[in-house]
């Protein structure tokens, strides 16, 4: 699926998360991370990516991709609640993969396409 493809037929909603978690995993990958996993689940959750940088800390990313702002803007839909189940997934994470101890951040970022079907990224880090 390409950005012209958004705009131009129907897709559904898990295209369109595809679509925004690859669009943030090449941002990542352009700005030196390495992406570690995608979609990891658990029963508590799922973590949309998990990267580690150069200098050795974990990002867990929460992607939120939307195709219009007639939901509200993509990082609203992240509340308290939704912020609490990342942290503990972050840490599910590190337990499970014999990493606790190991610096991580939690990042959030709303994808947000444009008229054209262009994605606008608004990448925050270390929200949590």
């Amino acid at each position: 699926m390409n950005a012209k493809q958004t705009r131009t037929s129907k897709i559904t909603n898990r295209q369109l998360g595809d679509f925004g978690e690859q669009v943030v995993a090449e941002f990542l990958i352009r700005n030196g991370a390495q992406i570690v996993e995608r979609n990891w689940r658990t029963k508590g959750g799922e973590i949309d990516l998990v990267a580690i940088t150069p200098d050795g800390i974990f990002k867990f990313v929460e992607v939120k991709t939307r195709s219009s702002t007639a939901f509200g803007d993509p990082l609203e839909a992240i509340d308290r609640h939704k912020a609490h189940r990342l942290q503990k997934l972050a840490l599910a994470w590190l337990a499970t993969h014999a990493n606790l101890g190991h610096d991580f951040q939690i990042d959030c970022v709303g994808v947000l396409l444009d008229p054209k079907g262009a994605p606008q990224v608004d990448y925050r880090s270390n929200v949590l």
